[in-house]
């Protein structure tokens, strides 16, 4: 692994200043090896309103909200640009503090960058135009305004990018912002931080960063009445926290939960060697299983079942889990032991209802320290399952069978959640006809993933959506001008 100056011990970034936690310092661990990799600072209840405090007064009085696009813009590329420069010292700490393999690089290092140079794109959008009204009398003025203070929430398994996507629309739209990364990937918020404040001519409070331990102080960001917005990231079981600590004062809510995406399997498709590369990657491996758009359900024609089912056993046995430094490791950890336990109790859960495990399933041989379990694949389990229907986030990808297009239709809206999915085969008609059918908010055909789209949820995955015009517009509050003809 590169050495990154970006890992260390920071202080909580309120107000362009670095200051000493208020509530001690918890240690990071590194998935990979269950060392210590630093400590990062507890902030208290007192201290996450002094970052609401700071966050409140750059918007009130600050240059932020009414400063000229062309100079938000160019401020946000100044953090592209600087994202970029220092990509290997970015992966470096991604290895260290979540476990990023060197095949995700890309998702989890040049991707943000790429963010947030389309944000400052975004920056430009004009923020008012005229509208056609019906049965007005002049002209309608349709105005965009940021809506203030936005509290983002982002989780441990892609908390560089998400930390990225959310800060670049905030700042695009005109809000100040205070992040609270998890506590388990707390590094990822602190490093942001800190090419803000050396790099970037972004003014002082309209970034703040704190890494609170506990429930109590992190709940503050929901309920502070001077707070506009919450941004969250995570479990839905969490989001719906949140959602009721934002009513308290009627805060603007983005809330992007939990997955259990389908990808439906056509009679006609090709299966070649790419396309279960891909199954196995974008349903199972894919960060450790560990991403709400995971495609972790596999709905497969019954003709078809056992040839997918000995295939994909076979090149999940053959995956190299390991250490992320390494650049033949196929999959690397989970992020801590209380999350592994928790995946191998849904596998042992699921043998115990009748699935039967075709590959995998363990915590693998040799491998006695991290936090590592092997690329599983389960068949015979009923649409119905506990573990067809809930949330691994792990490797575990289900095989399910079908008979007919709307069978196959049924078992992908058969969830709580609908957050993505995708269907493959050679009738491109056949395949959009399907994907209109899916309850959910993104559908791929054959590998092709919405680009610049709007990316969140129907049902339990959550509510508004992040990506692109549509995104940077959650950020803001519409506002209508009525102007005499």
């Amino acid at each position: 692994m590169a050495e990154s100056s970006l890992i260390g011990e920071y202080g909580v970034y309120i107000d362009g200043n670095w200051v000493e936690p208020d509530t001690g310092r918890y240690d990071v661990v590194n998935p990979a090896t269950e060392l210590v990799l630093a400590s990062a600072p507890d902030a208290g209840v007192a201290q996450v309103k002094q970052a609401i405090s700071g966050a409140r007064a750059a918007f009130d009085s600050g240059p932020w909200a009414v400063a000229d696009p062309a100079e938000r813009s160019r401020c946000l590329q100044q953090l592209s640009d600087a994202l970029l420069a220092r990509g290997d010292e970015i992966y470096a700490l991604a290895q260290a503090e979540w476990g990023c393999t060197a095949n995700e690089r890309l998702i989890h290092v040049e991707g943000p960058a790429f963010m947030v140079g389309r944000a400052a794109e975004l920056a430009l959008e004009p923020a008012e135009a005229p509208m056609d009204a019906w049965g007005a009398a002049g002209t309608t003025l349709l105005r965009y305004e940021p809506l203030g203070v936005v509290a983002a929430m982002t989780p441990w398994n892609f908390p560089h990018t998400l930390n990225v996507m959310k800060l670049g629309a905030a700042l695009a739209a005109g809000n100040t912002l205070v992040l609270k990364p998890s506590p388990l990937t707390p590094l990822a918020g602190l490093a942001l931080a800190r090419l803000i404040d050396e790099q970037t001519d972004i003014p002082p409070g309209v970034v703040n960063v704190v890494t609170p331990s506990s429930v109590e102080a992190s709940r503050i960001l929901t309920v502070d009445p001077r707070v506009d917005m919450v941004t969250f990231t995570g479990s839905s079981a969490v989001g719906r926290d949140v959602m009721a600590g934002a009513a308290t004062s009627m805060k603007r809510i983005l809330l992007e939960c939990g997955g259990k995406s389908a990808t439906i399997l056509l009679d006609d498709v090709n299966l070649t060697d790419e396309l279960f590369e891909r199954l196995l990657f974008e349903g199972c491996t894919m960060h450790a299983g560990q991403a709400c758009i995971l495609n972790s359900r596999l709905v497969v024609p019954d003709k078809l079942h056992d040839d997918v089912v000995d295939r994909l056993a076979e090149l999940a046995r053959n995956v190299t889990v390991g250490d992320p430094t390494d650049d033949a490791t196929g999959m690397g950890p989970l992020i801590s032991r209380q999350h592994l336990d928790r995946v191998e109790g849904f596998v042992r859960r699921a043998e115990s209802d009748g699935a039967k495990i075709v590959a995998g399933g363990r915590r693998p041989a040799g491998l006695d320290r991290g936090f590592y379990f092997e690329p599983t694949v389960l068949t015979d389990a009923t649409a119905e399952s506990f573990i067809a229907q809930e949330e691994v986030f792990g490797p575990v990808l289900t095989v399910l069978r079908y008979r007919g297009d709307d069978e196959a239709v049924g078992i992908a809206n058969d969830s709580a959640y609908g957050l993505g999915g995708a269907v493959w085969g050679t009738d491109i008609e056949r395949a959009i006809g399907l994907a209109r059918r899916i309850r959910t908010g993104q559908v791929s055909i054959n590998g092709t993933i919405p680009g610049d789209a709007p990316f969140g949820g129907f049902k339990q995955s959550g509510i508004g959506r992040e990506g692109g015009v549509i995104g940077l517009r959650a950020y803001m509050e519409p506002k209508a001008i009525g102007v005499p003809a």
